[in-house]
């Protein structure tokens, strides 16, 4: 690891969460000397990764992180290969959609299209949500390599009353979500809100997203079977796309 590579990232994360840092509150938030941090901040400044507000003198984050979020979203595979598939699926169900890449501890949604009647859509894309309480995160990571090292033994954080925070209750969920593919989740990540998600598979049969629609907790009980059914066909339209011969793959 590259130590000067790792500082500046670690800077980049820490405005990521709080928005806007002066050098002593980053200093002191990453065990740094004051002149370290400065010069880090003035090369990243530099390349426009940061920029200095002019009246506290803090720091935030800066324009060409938006070039380069905006490359590779316009260059991300499953989110290209995605697209008219998603597109059918919110024409076919009405509700909104969402297309997911694991980003632990979240779930980031690399494209969106809102419900059919939503007059004004909040914009989604690099929305991030706790994975262990949304159904996009939880079919991501039942089938990822490293769940156990993820999930862990320490409780998760709580959203609502109904997050699942225990790692034996969710390990047994995610045994569950492996047979079939598919995950639901109510009310787990925001309250009224639920959806059913279906994992996305590449060459190899290596997991690499997910696809889901995001319903309201009375149309979770009314509707989730053809809803399941239309995000289980997308989901397998989509992974064959990428190269994997199966869906979901065999164990």
């Amino acid at each position: 690891m590259i130590q000067s590579v790792d500082r500046a990232i670690q800077i980049l994360l820490a405005l990521q969460d709080e928005r806007l840092l002066g050098v002593s509150d980053l200093a002191a938030r990453l065990g740094l000397a004051k002149g370290t941090v400065h010069g880090i901040l003035q090369t990243l400044a530099g390349r426009s990764l940061v920029e200095q507000d002019t009246a506290s003198g803090k720091y935030t984050l800066g324009p060409a992180l938006l070039v380069m979020g905006n490359v590779y979203l316009d260059s991300h595979d499953l989110r290209v290969r995605a697209m008219r598939w998603v597109a059918a699926l919110n024409e076919q169900t009405a509700h909104a959609v969402r297309v997911g890449v694991l980003v632990w501890p979240d779930v980031v949604v690399v494209h969106h299209l809102p419900a059919r009647d939503v007059r004004i859509a909040v914009p989604e894309v690099g929305l991030g949500m706790p994975a262990h309480a949304t159904c996009l995160g939880k079919v991501i990571l039942a089938f990822h390599p490293d769940r156990e090292e993820l999930v862990g033994s320490e409780h998760l954080a709580r959203l609502t009353g109904a997050t699942v925070t225990d790692p034996a209750v969710l390990r047994a969920e995610l045994d569950e979500i492996r047979s079939t593919g598919l995950a639901r989740e109510s009310q787990e990540a925001v309250v009224g809100e639920s959806g059913v998600a279906g994992a996305v598979f590449a060459a190899g049969g290596r997991v690499v997203g997910a696809v889901s629609v995001v319903l309201s907790t009375p149309d979770l009980a009314h509707d989730v079977a053809p809803v399941e059914a239309a995000v289980r066909e997308t989901a397998r339209a989509i992974s064959r796309e990428l190269g994997s011969s199966g869906w979901p793959p065999s164990r």
